[in-house]
């Protein structure tokens, strides 16, 4: 494929797919960077809620802010003719949700680059920043990509690493990586399309796929390890947000922390003391400390108040 001579982002005549909060800091950057954006597409409305209020995605409301066409097709099935008729000279694609066929993929003339949270073939999928946060992993990143027809295999154009701090959620890593990815995508985008960007091929041993996250993933299960169920209250902090119940009550815990020691005795899920330090927690094994909590319908709040308008008595065992 012959490559063009254009540096910058700013000859390029680009199409635009994102649908999340994710998506929003790299079309931000290829319209400050002059740009021409054909067109966003992004998922439809949707109702959501319980008052089953139509919502509109993040991108789309950034690229209405920027007066830019918007197109909302339930599938790119039948899009390839109209991808090729907006004359493209290629597509970003940033946390679309849709899978691109194979003649949406091939329509621009240097085809769809993507922008992917993690250090691929590591986490390929729906959710990598939880997976990467629930597994315990001491660095993640992204990954721009040259798409194909597969699931994120497409060959490998830049990466770029951030470590995982000890106190992140999926909430703070996702803010950093949005903005790593924006970075990455106007240094890495202008090099492949003058061709002095080559894709490397993933390597297939090394893959492992982040599934969706699912609501009941996040009840607390206080037969496991506590290190398991602390990664996991900060992997499903903002969504779904890990929970367990007492009194008949849904508790949302938002922040706790591992307990290096705590004397022995108890069974899973028994409280072995609640004050203003935490609600500490026998797990199976180890010991967690819950230190920010809400009840369903209430306000997020930290223990001490939390406990002022709901007493919890060491003793006592959560479900």
């Amino acid at each position: 494929m012959a490559r063009s001579s254009t540096s910058g982002v700013g000859r390029l005549r680009a199409a635009f797919a994102g649908t999340p909060d994710f998506a929003l800091p790299c079309l931000r950057a290829l319209v400050a960077g002059g740009a021409e954006i054909a067109a966003v597409f992004t998922q439809p409305d949707r109702r959501a809620g319980r008052g089953r209020t139509l919502r509109i995605s993040p991108v789309k409301r950034l690229a209405q802010e920027y007066g830019l066409p918007v197109r909302q097709p339930l599938s790119l099935r039948d899009q390839g003719p109209v991808v090729a008729a907006l004359n493209l000279d290629v597509l970003v694609v940033v946390a679309y949700g849709l899978l691109i066929p194979p003649t949406v993929l091939t329509a621009p003339r240097f085809g769809c680059i993507n922008v992917h949270a993690s250090l691929l073939p590591r986490w390929r999928g729906a959710a990598p920043i939880v997976r990467a946060l629930e597994s315990g992993d001491a660095v993640t990143g992204v990954t721009i990509m040259s798409m194909d027809a597969g699931l994120d295999t497409g060959p490998i154009l830049a990466v770029r690493r951030e470590p995982i701090h000890a106190e992140d959620t999926a909430a703070t890593l996702h803010d950093r990586l949005a903005g790593l990815g924006a970075a990455a995508l106007l240094v890495s985008l202008p090099k492949w399309v003058a061709g002095t960007l080559a894709g490397t091929a993933q390597d297939a041993r090394m893959v492992t796929y982040a599934a969706k996250v699912t609501p009941s993933e996040a009840r607390i299960q206080w037969s496991d390890a506590a290190v398991v169920i602390e990664r996991r209250v900060r992997a499903f902090n903002p969504w779904p947000v890990a929970h367990f119940y007492h009194r008949g009550n849904r508790i949302r815990v938002w922040r706790a922390g591992l307990i290096d020691a705590v004397s022995a005795g108890g069974v899973p899920g028994e409280v072995r003391a609640a004050d203003r330090a935490g609600i500490l927690v026998r797990c199976g094994p180890g010991a967690l400390r819950i230190t920010e909590l809400q009840r369903d319908g209430g306000k997020r709040l930290g223990v001490g108040e939390f406990l002022n308008g709901y007493p919890i008595t060491p003793g006592e065992r959560f479900q």
